[in-house]
């Protein structure tokens, strides 16, 4: 009768087939790690081409661009150009100017209006010249109107009228000691207050100290009021105006 041990496969052929699994098992390890570097190396090389064409192909485009816009330049008159710029400076500072009392608004706009035509010719102008110079008018009779129907609807003399004139001058300049902050236009509202406040106050000598007091704070509120409804419409005139102007100039340069 055999033992078990005389039927038992020799230790050299168990580790023979060990090692040659092992080898196996490496060989496939190593082919996936060289498969898989393989693969992400060519999506790499793919992605890094298509990112240099994208790339060359932006910086084509790019310096085309700059080379349009140079040859453009170079046709054009640079200074004309210049000129223009300048004229739109003006005409925005006009803008905003409209919605600031004491400060020149439309009447800006129309100034670059007409220096425009005068340097490029006033072909295809008529529209910006018209309605620049309407807004001027309107704006003239807004700023007119404004403060004296708000101080008559409060029942404002003369005086308070005038003094709001003088408070507005004074703010203005800055020369009303009352107010150490907030530049002129701080300046414009409070010396309006006051000076209408002071002028309606000097004439109202026919009442009460307290009706006194309190008809001329009403004057000069008005007065303020009614400035302030006047700029915002001369502001939107003059937004108008300029808007008109740019679109009759723009294609022109």
């Amino acid at each position: 009768m055999m033992t078990s041990l005389e039927h038992s496969e020799p230790v050299g052929s168990m580790w023979q087939r060990f090692l040659q699994s092992f080898t196996d098992g490496w060989h496939y390890f190593v082919r996936f790690v060289l498969t898989s570097l393989h693969t992400v190396s060519d999506g790499i090389r793919d992605w890094g081409h298509a990112f240099w064409t994208q790339f060359v192909a932006v910086q084509q485009q790019l310096t085309a661009s700059i080379a349009n816009f140079a040859t453009a330049v170079a046709a054009a008159d640079l200074w004309l150009v210049v000129v223009y710029w300048l004229l739109l400076l003006v005409a925005i500072a006009g803008v905003i100017g409209a919605f600031v009392p004491a400060l020149p608004g439309i009447t800006l706009i129309v100034g670059a209006v007409i220096i425009w035509g005068l340097i490029h010719g006033f072909s295809g102008l008529g529209w910006a010249i018209g309605v620049s110079v309407v807004a001027l008018l309107l704006s003239i009779a807004v700023d007119y109107l404004a403060g004296i129907i708000g101080a008559q609807k409060v029942g404002a003399s003369q005086w308070g009228q005038i003094g709001a004139f003088v408070g507005m001058a004074l703010g203005f300049f800055g020369l009303i000691p009352a107010l150490p902050v907030g530049g002129p236009i701080f300046g414009i509202l409070l010396g309006t207050v006051l000076g209408a406040f002071v002028g309606e106050f000097l004439h109202r000598r026919d009442l009460k100290l307290w009706l006194r007091v309190q008809q001329s704070f009403r004057v000069g509120i008005a007065i303020v009021v009614g400035t302030l409804v006047g700029n915002l419409l001369q502001g939107f005139l003059a937004i108008v105006a300029f808007l008109v102007f740019l679109l009759a100039t723009w294609g022109s340069v």
